[in-house]
């Protein structure tokens, strides 16, 4: 005679199936988010992607001032304000460089940092004027320093 199960028990059954299979199914991902996870280490770029960065919050803010000096009439300041363009372009893409660990990078980080120099001579022209263009050309020289390094 088959056996028959009443609906009570059919449910608790199968909420007690659902539950164990969830936590397997927890469990296991668990353990391979953690196994997925330990072959990652610090990328070893990481300090240029830092300094170019801060080079890109410094530029950014120098260019920024430049634009407000320009709409008032300043265009002393519009050479820096090129300079500063082409050097956030670069550190941007010096940042995803290193970010991407491109076997290229060690050439990108030369120009860099020549597009990082002109920048920083422009700058300097202002520094003492605007606290904007002088932590620019400072972030500026970190950068040049640390493309050097993997130059």
């Amino acid at each position: 005679m088959p056996q028959t199960i009443n609906r009570r028990d059919l449910i608790k059954n199968a909420m007690a199936a659902s539950v164990a299979i969830g936590a397997t199914v927890s469990a296991t991902s668990a353990i391979s988010s953690e196994d997925r996870h330990k072959h990652h280490s610090k990328n070893k770029n990481q300090d240029i992607i830092d300094t170019a960065l801060i080079c890109l919050k410094d530029g950014q803010a120098c260019l920024d001032h430049c634009f407000e000096l320009l709409k008032d009439g300043d265009t002393n300041i519009a050479k820096c304000a090129e300079s500063v363009t082409e050097m956030l372009v670069m550190c941007d893409g010096l940042s995803k460089m290193a970010s991407y660990r491109s076997p290229h990078l060690k050439d990108f980080a030369e120009v860099c940092a020549a597009v990082c120099k002109d920048c920083q001579k422009e700058c300097e022209k202002h520094a003492d004027k605007h606290v904007e263009c002088k932590k620019c050309a400072e972030s500026c020289a970190d950068c040049i320093d640390a493309c050097k390094e993997v130059a």
